[in-house]
């Protein structure tokens, strides 16, 4: 019964920290479709690398203890932000958006 209970929790973080991570992602697209059409800016990344700290303040915020965090999962946090915005904002440009 405790194996099931460890099963379910260690589930219900993963798909916190997963939807937190591509979701900020896609806010990372929106923020930096929203800087850079109008003002030229090249700042667009740093954007990427803001939503990531935010994200660790909102998964302790739902109740993600990040501080058993591993090099792994602080990457996999990186690399699911870094992806979903770099789809998300290619779309944003291709289809030429503009906030």
């Amino acid at each position: 019964m405790t194996e099931t209970v460890d099963r379910k929790a260690s589930h219900r973080r993963s798909l916190k920290v997963t939807t937190i991570a591509t979701l900020g992602g896609v806010a990372a697209a929106l923020a930096s479709q929203a800087i850079s059409v109008p003002a030229g800016s090249r700042n667009s990344l740093l954007v990427v690398f803001a939503l990531v700290v935010v994200e660790l303040g909102l998964m302790r915020a739902f109740g993600v203890d990040v501080g058993e965090f591993s090099a792994k999962d602080h990457l996999y946090i990186a690399f699911m932000t870094f992806a979903m915005w770099f789809v998300a904002w290619g779309v944003l440009l291709t289809e030429g958006i503009a906030f």
